[in-house]
């Protein structure tokens, strides 16, 4: 359903204003597909709000398509905020650059009595929004000229010297982190590098805030109110697979090959592509990395196997990515209690011809609950947990050989070994999950 044609513009309730002591944040989850921007944008209209989005490749200039950004004609419908203003060369824009302007435009919105709607599927850029939960760190400067970012640098390393390296500063961070997981051991090294203070020292300290729990520090906002957008699994596979046929025929293929011919073809030329930082990261991009490099010099026949084996890739990825974002929902909010984790309340998109009644009407009804400063009639999403379970456990298989991060993991490999069925080497399932 386009959010052009399902939205209705509606002036501010007079109600409404200098209740800006009361507005909620309102924070939209759900997985790629399932309508994040078309409810935000409905939301924003009826209830006077702007949007900030919390996309990580959407905040770059170009690829409009493949990171489905909203359309100029929506962004004049309610503003939006975060889109499209880093330059696409740019690498080292990160979580921190993000949260201290989005955190800025919140109070700045919140200022005006209107309503802030965040909207994304970036897990991290949304929780550091939601929580204090990020470790500021300067970027080094050399004259007027910035350095590449520390963090970079480090990925650049052995993974498991660098694992090695933080063993020896802290400890209890290396304990908890795998060996391969090579980006979250070098932003833990950097932390220490540049304030002189581990990591796990700095999310303790978070922990003991007032507000904080064993899963964070304290909330930013006062009662967030989050909506989750979800649909049958079967569904949504179906919907991502239409959602790349769309692109294609909005012009996806023009798209990556223009932006490949400016941005990307010297890197390649040189050997310097890097497909796992900024912009170049997004999915779809290197998905067509084949495609790309080889227009003029291969056969009608092979270009078109390239062709159909990136739509393939792009549908798959997109799909897993999904699942991927999801997971990230029901582990952070739904099964893990703590006293800084707000309620979620779920709302069903597989049908969207029922949208009105299912979707919006009921979020509606939520969010104005949460301005009169009322608990909402609808029951929040609840889903059992164990609290004991330590998702950050440290084990080592002797008959595998591998190192197996988490309780649920470890439980799952000794009853395949069991069963004698052990997991396929290199796997790596929803916890942590490497062969050395």
């Amino acid at each position: 359903m386009a959010a052009v044609a399902a939205a209705r513009a509606v002036s501010v309730s007079p109600g409404l204003r200098g209740l800006k002591q009361t507005l909620p944040l309102v924070v939209i989850l759900g997985a790629t597909g399932t309508g994040k921007s078309t409810l935000a944008l409905q939301l924003g209209q009826r209830l006077g709000g702007e949007i900030i989005s919390a996309d990580s490749m959407q905040v770059y200039e170009g690829l409009d398509i493949i990171t489905n950004k909203v359309s100029a004609q929506e962004q004049k419908m309610c503003q939006h905020h975060m889109i499209s203003f880093v330059d696409p060369l740019v690498t080292n824009y990160t979580v921190v650059d993000f949260r201290n302007k989005a955190t800025a435009l919140i109070e700045d919105i919140f200022a005006r009595d209107k309503i802030p709607i965040v909207v994304g599927g970036t897990n991290y850029y949304i929780e550091s929004l939601l929580w204090k939960v990020l470790v500021n760190t300067k970027p080094q400067e050399m004259g007027t000229e910035r350095v590449i970012d520390r963090k970079v640098e480090l990925e650049k390393e052995d993974g498991p010297a660098l694992h090695k390296r933080l063993s020896q500063v802290d400890p209890e961070m290396a304990a908890k982190l795998h060996p391969h997981d090579k980006r979250k051991v070098a932003r833990s090294l950097q932390v220490f590098e540049e304030t002189g203070i581990s990591h796990s020292e700095f999310l303790h300290r978070q922990h003991a805030e007032e507000g904080g729990g064993p899963l964070g520090g304290p909330l930013k906002f006062p009662k967030p109110c989050i909506l989750w957008l979800h649909a049958e699994q079967a569904v949504l596979d179906e919907r991502l697979d239409k959602r790349v046929d769309n692109m294609l025929a909005a012009g996806l293929l023009d798209e990556l090959r223009d932006f490949h011919k400016r941005y990307n073809e010297k890197k390649v030329a040189e050997n310097s592509q890097d497909y796992q930082h900024g912009i170049f990261q997004s999915i779809g991009f290197k998905e067509f990395h084949e495609y790309l490099i080889t227009e003029g010099k291969c056969t009608a026949e092979t270009r078109n196997q390239l062709l159909n084996k990136g739509i393939e890739a792009l549908k798959q990825v997109t799909k897993r990515y999904a699942r991927k974002q999801n997971r990230w929902i029901k582990n952070r909010f739904l099964s893990r209690p703590g006293p800084s984790v707000p309620p979620v309340y779920g709302l069903e998109v597989s049908d969207v011809s029922k949208w009105e009644e299912s979707v919006l009407e009921p979020a509606l009804g939520i969010v104005r609950s949460f301005i009169q400063g009322h608990t909402p009639t609808a029951t929040p999403v609840n889903m059992p947990s164990s609290e004991t379970e330590n998702k950050r456990s440290y084990h080592m298989c002797d008959l595998c050989d591998r190192i197996i991060i988490g309780d649920r993991q470890w439980a799952g490999i000794g009853t395949s070994h069991q069963e004698g069925q052990p997991e396929r080497a290199g796997k790596k399932s929803e916890g942590w999950l490497w062969v050395l």
